[in-house]
């Protein structure tokens, strides 16, 4: 009861909408509880008598203010359409790619270049704490660099995403963080070494998607050593959770491949 007092006059909703998904509207008349229409308008006018189940009313929308949060959990609702209208303000206004959702950094891929990667760049995440710069993959990868030396303790970064996502572009930008903070002998061509293996590992176990039409049916885990001083000393990358259902070789011949073909990348 108490939750339905936030939808009253000129306080604002998003409503499903079959070409947009979300879109906006503005509560014309304050909701009681029981009432089977919520009274809206349009950003274009539109004046509607939206049906509403008591039970599930639509998700409210947040304050102007708020919107273009750099850190998703900074918005009062967290919902689908607030994550969504909050990333494409960021992306389409702001020209911003990453955004924060606490400890999880979320990108989007501009499907182009972009002038933010560079060694200027990476120095100037070096030695800070998340939060303190943009959101940034330096940002996740120089807290992981820090807490493994500060603890000495192994750390693990999680790329995910679905096909043409931008994965392997990320892990080649941490990568590259790494072996240039690290000032590793071999930081110009470290993360080229680890990923030359890539047309090994993508030529088993690829499928066509809707979204790619190579798409990579598998998961890559790769482990990057560090000597005593935190710099670079090697690599290893393999293959995990293949789905041999979307394989067509038979299994005896992957096995082969496999163990002929396992990536290992030591920086010389």
């Amino acid at each position: 009861p108490l939750f339905t007092l936030l939808y009253t006059a000129y306080n604002r909703v998003w409503i499903p909408d079959n070409e947009e998904v979300w879109q906006s509207a503005e509560i014309t008349k304050n909701y009681k509880a029981g009432d089977r229409f919520l009274h809206v308008q349009l950003e274009d006018g539109t004046e509607l008598n939206y049906p509403v189940d008591p039970a599930a009313l639509p998700p409210l929308r947040n304050p102007d203010i708020l919107v273009g949060e750099n850190d998703l959990t900074a918005l009062s609702y967290l919902h689908e359409p607030a994550v969504l209208h909050n990333l494409k303000v960021r992306f389409m206004e702001s020209r911003l790619i990453y955004t924060y959702s606490g400890i999880i950094l979320v990108a989007i891929n501009p499907y182009k270049e972009l002038p933010i990667y560079g060694d200027a760049i990476i120095h100037a995440y070096s030695g800070q704490n998340v939060g303190d710069m943009d959101p940034h993959i330096f940002a996740v990868a120089e807290e992981a660099y820090k807490q493994m030396a500060r603890n000495n303790k192994n750390q693990s970064i999680i790329v995910s995403g679905e096909s043409g996502a931008g994965k392997t572009v990320s892990a080649r930008y941490t990568m590259r963080y790494f072996a240039t903070v690290s000032r590793s002998s071999s930081n110009a061509h470290v993360e080229d070494k680890v990923l030359a293996s890539n047309p090994i590992t993508e030529a088993i176990g690829n499928a066509k998607t809707t979204r790619n039409d190579n798409s990579s049916r598998f998961g890559k885990y790769t482990e990057i050593s560090f000597d005593q001083s935190y710099q670079i000393i090697g690599a290893n990358m393999r293959t995990y959770l293949l789905e041999k259902s979307r394989v067509v070789f038979q299994v005896g011949k992957i096995k082969k491949w496999l163990k002929i073909y396992k990536a290992r990348v030591y920086c010389m």
